[in-house]
């Protein structure tokens, strides 16, 4: 069976074009297109200090449908003064001249530097070019998938096909991250988001030369479907996978001020997705796309050498049980642990302790692994030795039963290394 990949979805084409807006010679512009007007839903982060593209996306948005996508890399946009939003929507008016449509309906995205001008002139070009280069096929599919990168060292890409009645629905996607990942995304405004006051200040006076610039590294995904979704049950179906998947990756616990998830959907298939059978193939397959992006985040951590997967049950609410994977981890403590192969489990255990929820180490479990190391407020025997080489591995499983109920939740991170901290100590351009 071919490859699934982000336009396997009927009715979506992309590109993606090196403008020059960072060094190294990859991609850096994308552009992603449907043929048809698509029902689409979004999640933006919900840090006060935000890049311009999400101001101009939540607007664009507010219809509940979306031409395309225009995003760039090496930039993010952000905390450049009143400059950034017009950049910002000059990119949708770049990309409606292109194609031909309306700028209000394409979403603008950017990735990289924070408090550097867009060099719009580099940016115009590839926005052009990019618009005579779409098409459908895989090879422009990885284009754009390479568009988005920053520090990433791999692209990210998940996709399945699925039956609704007689029609088969393919649903893809394609996401980046690496560090500065903590994404806490809504598809609503938070009341209180506005720029806060150093956000204001850095936009007045700028970066200052001769200082290393700061890294910034976001969470972006885009997915596509060619099922046929009211812009309402999408808005709804958005948010609930992004709590299970995208929401739930850590790599350091940094909201990034640009992250961004999209999903757009054609129709184009004919199948229908509304309640019933249709909706519950259709929430499975967006679960499993989203949470396979998420996994790769994790996995392509920056100085990660393993997937941490920390699965917390027992909870009498499902944000105690997040609230308390997300607290282990987040743990620097915890996460080295994981990089030397520790068997540590009272870091695991304290991490839990400190999350600010309802938690009785009194009555808890802890299995590294699958081998029991703490339960019900004393230690478990165990062979340290032989733990730690099951450490060793390519995907650790941190399983904690607080017994205090029946929600649970899966929370996916990494190590922290040596390697980390040179690539955030040293980082520049």
């Amino acid at each position: 069976m071919p490859e699934i990949h982000l336009l396997s979805p009927r009715g979506f084409k992309a590109a993606g074009v090196y403008a020059g807006i960072r060094s190294r010679n990859q991609p850096d512009v994308g552009l992603l297109l449907c043929d048809e007007l698509a029902s689409a839903s979004a999640v933006f982060t919900t840090n006060k200090v935000f890049a311009a593209p999400i101001k101009v996306g939540r607007e664009h948005l507010a219809g509940g449908t979306l031409r395309g996508v225009v995003v760039n890399a090496g930039n993010a946009n952000a905390c450049t003064g009143r400059q950034r939003e017009k950049d910002a929507r000059r990119m949708c008016q770049l990309a409606a001249e292109v194609t031909g449509y309306s700028p209000g309906e394409f979403l603008p995205s950017s990735t990289g530097i924070i408090g550097h001008m867009l060099p719009m002139s580099k940016l115009e070009r590839g926005i052009v070019e990019a618009g005579h280069a779409l098409g459908s096929s895989r090879d422009h599919a990885l284009l754009f998938a390479d568009a988005i990168l920053t520090t990433d060292l791999k692209r990210k890409s998940a996709g399945v096909r699925f039956k609704i009645g007689r029609q088969v629905v393919t649903l893809a996607g394609v996401c980046k991250g690496s560090g500065m990942i903590g994404p806490r995304m809504s598809v609503d405004t938070p009341a209180d988001l506005r720029p806060s006051v150093a956000a204001k200040r850095s936009a007045s006076t700028g970066p200052r030369t001769g200082r290393r610039r700061p890294l910034h590294a976001t969470m972006l995904a885009y997915l596509t479907t060619d099922a046929s979704i009211s812009p309402v049950l999408l808005r709804r179906l958005m948010q609930q996978a992004t709590d299970t998947s995208f929401n739930a990756v850590t790599v350091d616990d940094h909201t990034s001020t640009n992250d961004t998830a999209v999903l757009m959907a054609s129709g184009l298939s004919g199948a229908k997705v509304s309640v019933g059978a249709s909706l519950k193939s259709f929430t499975q397959a967006l679960a499993e796309v989203s949470q396979s992006l998420a996994y790769q985040i994790a996995a392509d951590g920056e100085g990660a050498t393993k997937v941490v997967k920390i699965e917390v049950r027992g909870c009498a609410k499902v944000e105690h049980a997040r609230a308390i994977a997300r607290a282990i981890a987040n743990s620097p403590l915890v996460k080295c642990a994981m990089h030397g192969n520790d068997p540590n489990w009272g870091r695991i255990v304290s991490a839990a302790g400190l999350a600010g929820v309802p938690f009785d180490p009194e009555r808890a479990t802890l299995l590294l692994q699958g081998t029991p190391v703490f339960r019900s407020g004393r230690p478990v025997p165990f062979d340290a030795g032989k733990v730690s080489a099951t450490l060793a591995a390519p995907e650790v499983l941190v399983k904690l039963d607080c017994r205090l109920g029946d929600q649970s939740t899966t929370v996916w991170t990494c190590d922290f290394s040596k390697e980390y901290v040179t690539i955030n100590a040293d980082y520049h351009t």
